[in-house]
């Protein structure tokens, strides 16, 4: 069997899967969370055959990554499956920001690592711990390759009009100012596993992919490569989400600090932390968001509005910049999930080629299924993502 362990790793916490390539199945997931706190939580889930999880948990202090590693060990040792079974041939690393400067699955080397770092900048909260968690991961598994897998890599092929912001070019190119993009590794997996499902040829399709979860964000994907996509040089860009703004008046920061006296930090934890659903209504959750809404909360009915509207907005803007769309799926926690936000963000879109079928809308299933009708010009599906097997496979295909 070829195995592939798969780690994201945060500021005080990792996540793992090993899975098994051949099969393409998860044998083993777990958290690692607390680190460098009094009281440190492990959880690790053994996966079977029939894909139930029997789940151990345990409270511990862990000092730091490099600790937690072990800790993971200790959690294959004692409950499985056993890593001599199950010998990793790579582990591959969610990075998320890689800049202009990572197209594809990189090995991991010295000058690897220095360039993810310099890029930290770009990404403050991220970058670092995914570096941290690299040298963990390398002090752990010194003999195998390590690869990075960046969440901006497959919005490198936007087109300059559409990666270039209207900002002074001199001031841009110094300070490397331009849209990113984000959420690659689930827009990849999702066009790729819905031109399968449809045995077309994705190089023949054009897809807009909504990834709708806490943060969210759309990509236009003409023949498999992104054209488009709604976040730009940070994931604060775009959609209405848990907690952000998305696409907001620049001046806005002009104004709160000229009348609120609002300074840098405070403005980006408003924006980041504060706003979005989260902002308008005081509720977080996409289910008790609409729960409420239809129960006749007015805020939070207001701010379905304005998350539909705004998903609403950048369709249409990718339809135009598509000029066909053969498909429209939905992803993530709230895309998978919300039959309620599905239905109102194409509601009325019939004579653009997109009729929704009600029962199969309301249908729930872990696989990927259709929720349009048999005459819409235009399929509408839903796919689960899974960033960890495509993290995976990109780490597979890069050693």
């Amino acid at each position: 069997m070829t195995a592939v362990l798969v780690i994201n790793s945060g500021s005080s916490s990792f996540k793992y899967q090993l899975i098994e390539m051949d099969a393409e199945t998860t044998l083993a997931r777990g958290l690692v969370e607390s680190i460098g706190a009094d009281e440190s939580h492990i959880v690790h889930d053994v996966i079977d055959d029939d894909g139930a999880a029997e789940s151990f948990e345990q409270t511990t202090q862990i000092p730091d990554h490099t600790a937690g590693f072990t800790a993971m060990l200790d959690a294959f040792a004692d409950h499985g499956p056993s890593l001599a079974q199950h010998p990793p041939v790579a582990i591959g690393h969610r990075v998320v920001h890689g800049g202009a400067r990572f197209f594809e699955p990189t090995v991991i080397t010295n000058l690897v690592k220095i360039n993810i770092q310099d890029l930290s900048e770009l990404a403050p909260l991220h970058n670092p711990a995914n570096v941290e968690g690299i040298t963990a991961a390398q002090q752990t598994f010194g003999d195998v390759p390590h690869v990075a897998v960046f969440d901006t890599a497959f919005h490198q092929t936007l087109p300059p009009e559409a990666f270039t912001y209207a900002l002074d070019a001199d001031t841009a190119k110094r300070h490397r100012v331009r849209k990113y993009g984000f959420h690659g590794t689930s827009h990849k997996f999702v066009s790729e596993e819905a031109a399968r499902f449809l045995d077309r040829d994705n190089a023949a399709l054009n897809q807009i992919v909504l990834h709708l979860g806490n943060g969210a964000s759309m990509t236009a994907v003409r023949g498999g490569e992104s054209i488009d996509t709604s976040m730009g040089l940070t994931p604060l860009e775009g959609l209405v989400m848990g907690t952000r703004t998305g696409d907001i008046d620049p001046a806005v920061v002009f104004h709160l600090h000229r009348r609120a006296d609002m300074g840098v930090a405070e403005l980006d934890e408003l924006f980041n932390t504060k706003s979005g659903i989260y902002g308008l209504s005081g509720l977080q959750d996409m289910r008790d968001l609409t729960e409420q809404a239809n129960a006749g909360n007015e805020a939070a009915r207001t701010a379905l509005d304005v998350y539909v509207h705004r998903l609403k907005q950048y369709l249409g803007g990718y339809v135009f910049q598509l000029g066909r769309v053969d498909t429209i799926a939905f992803t993530a926690g709230i895309g998978e999930n919300s039959a309620q936000v599905r239905a109102e963000t194409l509601a009325g879109l019939e004579n653009f080629g997109v009729k929704m079928d009600a029962a199969r809308n309301e249908r729930r299933s872990r696989g990927i299924r259709v929720i349009s009708a048999d005459d819409s010009t235009v399929t509408v599906l839903v796919v689960p993502t899974n960033e960890e097997l495509e993290i995976a496979r990109q780490t597979l295909s890069a050693v």
